[in-house]
């Protein structure tokens, strides 16, 4: 009996599925991430499912505090699925947040048509629902509840947040591409499943099925970028990337192929507490010199309640000497930070002391100017200056201003003074 082939087109997340501790330096080509031992791969993540989150104020962009989760692996029901839900909710013009290690590529172009239907800005982050415990997001429980047609309540988290194999594909679907700084695209070439019926094929005709999918992927991966109007340098580089290993995007790549062309992207201000209280912000300039990107890292600590310290890491730039830089708002007088020791090759690390009133400030306006100085290799002096948004800080601040210690009077300090004179 002749057997009968049903091929299925995979761009399965594999080794992508396990979120990386770092992403590649801005500029740099990052090698293809090796496979996984089966021994240490993570558990597959659950189908699919897509829900409503409603999130503090100004959560998803400045006035914006709802959106559209998709998140799980691209089963093969997933486009149906998502058929229904955008249905209910495409007309209230929600960001949706895309998390996903990959999948079923069919699944993944046909949403991805869906998308084009309406205008829609399509992002990558995770979502953390509160309902379920940060521990527990991937839980029976949990993915059940996200299931329910329910609006929950989340919180966005973009650093490492992935978007790999198939959901790339999907999200070019999107009139709007957003990727944040910190965000993870990644590709690789697709894997067909070839499934017989009605017999045992031969190993050529095994060989046969996988050539004849292979193309086919090629030929709707091409016709679906061409239509999304993205370049085929995309799937150029998805083809010399083994299915096994994953490539992660640069930044110079996610603009070049048009999947976002912004010149600045940056992550709005996020407290959080890693063994330190910290509010921080991560964002990546375009320079106009190589088109290359620039990153800036910004960090701000509590001291106490009152006094408090803003860093600012960012990627030298060549032949420039005795950098300067400070921020300012408005008319405002300009803060200077001061030059301190970088703790990696490459970048300049400068600080500040700030007020509680001056960083109060500082979250005031929807953004800030950075202006910084150097010294060309003419002599003279050259200055660039870029406006960083400061979304986010008013809430991250208060945030940070609960875990912060009391300032100590000056009474006290006096007292401590006198005990210590008087131990001596």
């Amino acid at each position: 009996m002749r057997a009968l082939l049903l091929a299925t087109l995979v761009l399965l997340g594999g080794p992508a599925s396990a979120a990386p501790t770092a992403r590649p330096a801005p500029g740099a080509a990052p090698a293809a991430r090796p496979a996984l031992k089966a021994a240490f791969k993570p558990a597959p993540a659950p189908p699919m499912v897509f829900y409503v989150v409603k999130g503090t104020a100004d959560a998803c962009g400045r006035g914006c505090d709802s959106w559209i989760a998709a998140e799980g692996q691209i089963d093969s029901g997933a486009a149906l699925r998502f058929r229904k839900f955008w249905v209910k909710v495409r007309d209230r013009k929600l960001p949706i947040y895309f998390s996903s290690p990959g999948g079923n590529l069919d699944q993944a172009l046909a949403m991805g048509a869906m998308l084009r239907e309406r205008p829609v800005v399509a992002r990558v982050a995770r979502t953390v629902v509160r309902e379920c415990g940060f521990e527990a997001q991937n839980s029976d429980v949990c993915v059940k509840l996200k299931q329910s047609g329910r609006e929950l309540h989340g919180d966005l988290w973009t650093r490492n947040a992935m978007c790999n194999s198939a959901c790339p594909y999907l999200i070019l679907g999107a009139t709007t591409r957003e990727i944040a700084p910190d965000a993870l695209l990644a590709v690789h070439s697709p894997k067909v499943v070839a499934h017989f019926r009605g017999g045992v094929p031969t190993p050529q005709m095994q060989a046969e099925a996988n050539a004849r999918g292979r193309e086919r992927a090629d030929r709707m991966i091409k016709e679906y970028i061409a239509k999304m109007g993205v370049d085929l340098g995309l799937l150029v580089l998805a083809r010399t990337v083994k299915f096994e290993d994953t490539r992660v995007l640069t930044r110079e790549e996610i603009d070049r192929f048009g999947i976002d062309r912004r010149d600045l992207v940056e992550t709005p201000w996020t407290f959080e507490n890693v063994g330190r209280s910290v509010v921080h912000k991560t964002a990546l300039q375009k320079l106009a010199s190589d088109g290359s990107f620039r990153s800036s890292q910004w960090r701000l600590f509590c001291i106490n309640a009152d006094q408090f310290e803003l860093g600012l890491q960012r990627q030298a730039v060549a032949q420039a000497f005795l950098p300067a830089v400070s921020i300012s708002k408005g008319a405002a007088k300009p803060l200077y930070f001061a030059s301190t020791r970088a703790a990696l090759p490459g970048f300049n690390y400068w600080a500040m002391r700030m007020t509680k009133a001056s960083v109060q400030s500082l979250s005031e306006e929807g953004q800030f100017d950075l202006t910084e100085t150097s010294q060309g290799p003419d002599g003279r002096r050259l200055a660039r200056s870029a406006k960083f948004s400061s979304d986010g800080l008013g809430s991250a601040v208060d945030t940070l201003l609960a875990t912060c210690p009391a300032p100590k009077s000056i009474a006290a300090l006096q007292t401590v003074g006198a005990r210590e004179d008087a131990a001596k």
